[in-house]
């Protein structure tokens, strides 16, 4: 499951990059998983305050988030 957005990563970034190995965009990697982490985080969190009728204030604006 893992193992291909990895790969859907690591090619985008050497495509794009033109790095030498995956060492030189390790970062990068590491915070887009963090990105889309968050916004499953948000996503969850925004669906428990609608089922309490309770409104829901995310982290990131709009433009920045995952689906965006």
């Amino acid at each position: 499951m893992f193992e291909q957005a990895f790969k859907n990563i690591d090619d985008v970034l050497w495509k794009e990059a033109g790095c030498a190995s995956e060492l030189d965009y390790t970062e990068q990697t590491s915070w887009l998983l963090f990105l889309k982490f968050l916004d499953g985080l948000e996503q969850d969190k925004a669906m428990e305050a609608a089922l309490q009728g309770k409104p829901y204030t995310f982290i990131l604006d709009a433009p920045y988030r995952w689906e965006s």
